[in-house]
């Protein structure tokens, strides 16, 4: 009986521990703000309002792009648009997001690429304001650029 008494409060010893250690943990890095628009003009599909939203794990960053005002003129497949989305840091230099991921785009409607995965270190703080999204298609290269700084500011990553 002592045996399973002393089993049971080292067992509730441990998951005190555990609970207070994960209590105590280190927060997962966060980009802020997440999600941001920008005004933008692209070489082919028009232009207009888009959504940027940003994630962080660490280092690593994602960044998807979606527009309903930026159109295809043509149905696309999914996950068959190769994408670089390139921001201007603040410190100096540019950071580039890409990747090939895309739901399927029905002819008119709105263009959304990504998660386009890209690397990032704590501090810094990137614009789609000098930058670009190079987007290929069909084997065309379409360019959007964006007219004015993003909303509510640049994406600051921890």
């Amino acid at each position: 009986m002592r045996g399973k008494r002393l089993g049971t409060v080292a067992a509730l010893a441990a998951g005190t521990l555990a609970a207070t250690g994960t209590a105590f943990a280190p927060a997962a890095a966060a980009v802020t703000p997440q999600t941001a628009t920008i005004n933008a003009t692209c070489t082919l599909g028009g232009g207009g309002a888009a959504t940027l939203t940003a994630t962080q794990d660490g280092t690593a960053a994602t960044i998807t792009l979606s527009s309903t005002a930026i159109t295809s003129p043509l149905p696309i497949s999914e996950n068959s648009v190769s994408s670089t989305l390139t921001l201007v840091n603040a410190s100096g230099g540019t950071t580039a997001f890409s990747g090939t991921r895309n739901p399927a785009i029905a002819a008119g409607g709105g263009v959304s690429v990504g998660p386009l995965d890209g690397t990032v270190a704590s501090g810094d703080s990137l614009e789609t304001y000098g930058g670009s999204l190079s987007m290929v298609v069909f084997g065309i290269t379409i360019t959007c650029t964006a007219d004015a700084p993003q909303s509510p500011g640049p994406f600051v990553f921890d």
